[in-house]
């Protein structure tokens, strides 16, 4: 009965805490914009893939990046783990009344985390493209994509001492909240997202080359490979 009652009271307790959402297809550089955008409508706290995160430091929660695999990283990030999401729940429910940005890929993310955390619905979505250009976007998702990079909003110091991939960078933004805060930023690669470092000799690629062409019927002959990296991202290879 006793249980039952204070479960009751932190669920009123949650219901005061205010709720955004900034919501963007992942890999859109959400973010690297998450700290000036939670400035914008004043939001006490961000939630970023299962970390609470209060003017640019780790308060709360695990980071979905930390996890061995992509399984678990989702789990993670919509607060699938009992002990989790109760060390989240009872976070606000404490901190409460305050207010809280949502980063998530979809409504639908939104809508997972606001019912399992007990939360209200949001007062404002944000869009990323509301926020950033489309050639940024594209750009964003380019390194994501093709370098498996990823940004969490906490200094690199405080990322480092509970992340288990690799830490690629750090950036600092250059902007201020209304506090003065300064937005800091890491770039890290999760343990999911590689499982080490893969260099592939030019010799080698010429080597398969001309042994792929030479068991082709169509090719009488193989006089010369030429393998040219134009750019990170891609080979030009010719064949005479």
């Amino acid at each position: 009965m006793e249980e039952s009652k204070n479960q009751h009271k932190r669920e009123e307790k949650l219901q005061q805490v205010t709720t955004y959402a900034f919501v963007g297809a992942a890999g859109t550089g959400k973010s690297q914009r998450a700290q000036s955008v939670a400035s914008i409508f004043d939001a006490d706290y961000i939630i970023d893939d299962g970390l609470v995160i209060y003017k640019g430091s780790i308060v709360c929660g695990k980071s979905a990046k930390s996890e061995r695999n992509q399984i678990s990283a989702i789990r993670r990030a919509l607060f699938e783990f009992d002990d989790h999401r109760e060390e989240v729940m009872d976070f606000f429910s404490k901190a409460a009344p305050c207010s809280l940005m949502i980063i998530a890929t979809s409504d639908d993310m939104v809508m997972r985390i606001i019912k399992k955390l007990k939360l209200p619905l949001p007062e404002r979505v944000i869009r990323i493209e509301e926020i950033a250009a489309p050639e940024e976007i594209s750009k964003a998702r380019r390194e994501r994509f093709t370098k498996g990079k990823h940004v969490i909003p906490v200094s690199h110091v405080l990322v480092r001492k509970n992340f288990a991939g690799k830490l690629v960078g750090q950036l600092r933004v250059f902007w201020k909240s209304k506090d003065n805060h300064e937005g800091e930023k890491t770039i890290v690669r999760p343990p999911f997202s590689f499982y080490g470092e893969v260099h592939i000799e030019p010799e080698a690629i010429e080597d398969l080359v001309t042994f792929i062409a030479g068991r082709t019927a169509q090719v009488a002959r193989v006089v010369e490979v030429n393998v040219s990296p134009e750019n990170e991202e891609s080979l030009s290879i010719a064949i005479k």
